[in-house]
């Protein structure tokens, strides 16, 4: 809450209006290993633990999660972002399917560490099993960002990746197409959407201060934040808040 502001906190809190499915927060310090996640699958507006939480200094990096979820997917703790394997932990805002095709890229052994029926979770696997092959977390982030790229091009992988090292920025989402026959249903009109929706549901921004880096999907007004490049990852280092744009299509057409 502090990072953002009192006023910026609320408008996206707010969000929950329509992403109600579940929230959830992870987050390290950078004087020890480890990420900490929180997640609940009740609406961040109707959830005191939400608030008790959002007003404590958890960590030196994070993330925050609001979810609407994929139609068909339930609503329950296993499949509330972020997903965590205590060292890393990623939240996806969009859609891969179909789901069967994008869990046969899986090992077997991530596969049998599935606990949800997600996309994303999945997503998440894939990340992890390329890190591992890799021996490198950028690298692997890179191969799988650029694997799922190019096999579901109309997917949105916009994600937030925390690590032991960096906060990724995944802004992958060129031809997907923004949910508006759903949102119109819900709000009726273009004008009643929050910031964004009807025309940039899935662009991503940053905005740097002397004491922090923020990232954030639409749903706040624009003043003083900068567009993530399109198909793009945003790198931030944890020890120096240092910004580097990568490529993860580079990493596909050379293999």
């Amino acid at each position: 809450m502090e990072g953002l502001g009192a006023a910026e906190f609320q408008t996206f809190t707010s969000l929950s209006a329509l992403h109600g499915d579940g929230w959830g927060m992870a987050w390290s310090q950078s004087d020890r290993d480890g990420i900490d996640v929180a997640t609940s699958p009740m609406s961040a507006a109707d959830d005191p633990a939400y608030f008790e939480m959002a007003g404590q200094a958890l960590g030196s990096a994070g993330l925050v999660h609001l979810r609407w979820a994929t139609d068909g997917l339930v609503v329950h703790p296993m499949n509330t972002h972020p997903f965590t394997d205590g060292t890393y932990a990623l939240a996806h805002n969009g859609s891969i399917s179909p789901i069967d095709a994008l869990e046969g890229l899986l090992s077997e052994g991530v596969r049998a560490r599935l606990k949800g029926t997600t996309d994303s979770e999945r997503y998440f696997g894939l990340v992890l099993q390329c890190i591992e092959a890799d021996g490198d977390e950028e690298a692997g982030l890179l191969r799988a960002v650029g694997m799922l790229h190019e096999r579901f091009p109309e997917a949105s992988l916009n994600a937030l990746f925390l690590t032991p090292a960096h906060l990724y920025a995944v802004h992958v989402n060129s031809r997907a197409a923004t949910p508006l026959d759903d949102l119109r249903e819900l709000f009726g009109s273009d004008d009643a959407m929050p910031h964004g929706h009807a025309s940039a549901y899935f662009d991503m921004a940053y905005r740097v201060s002397p004491t922090a880096v923020h990232v954030i999907s639409s749903g706040l007004p624009g003043e003083g934040w900068t567009p993530v490049p399109g198909d793009s990852i945003l790198a931030i280092d944890r020890a120096t808040r240092g910004i580097e744009v990568l490529d993860p299509r580079i990493v596909t057409s050379g293999r």
